[in-house]
């Protein structure tokens, strides 16, 4: 699976943006699919996630509320829309997939085996 992030930029707080990532050469049918991102000075961390049944959308306690990911029906492009954006959410966004099987792995970016290019998030205060 190739995935192609795109839709970052520069917003102040209190705005919005969305994020897409399409995928190329097949769909994300059976994957679960997920959204990180890498604030500048810290670790890598999970941001929102729908499961492979594609029934089920998990956040970030941090994102809850703000954010909501979807995935087209197609399951070809993922999305997430990131509304009252803080500070805070400053970082570089990737989307990614996985074949696990265990819902708990869904927050863990090792299980991820498929990632894309990040795309940067500013928002200024």
């Amino acid at each position: 699976v190739q995935l192609q992030a795109s839709g970052g930029g520069l917003v102040q707080a209190g705005g919005s943006l969305r994020l897409s990532c399409a995928t190329s050469g097949r769909t994300f049918s059976g994957y679960t699919v997920g959204w990180f991102r890498h604030p500048p000075g810290k670790e890598r961390e999970f941001v929102a996630g729908i499961w492979r049944n594609g029934e089920s959308t998990f956040y970030a306690d941090s994102v809850k509320g703000r954010f909501t990911m979807s995935r087209d029906n197609a399951k070809t492009t993922l999305y997430l829309q990131m509304n009252s954006l803080k500070p805070e959410d400053t970082a570089v966004y990737f989307c990614a997939a996985s074949r696990t099987t265990i819902l708990s792995n869904l927050r863990n970016p090792s299980s991820y085996g498929y990632w894309g290019q990040g795309t940067l998030v500013t928002v200024s205060s």
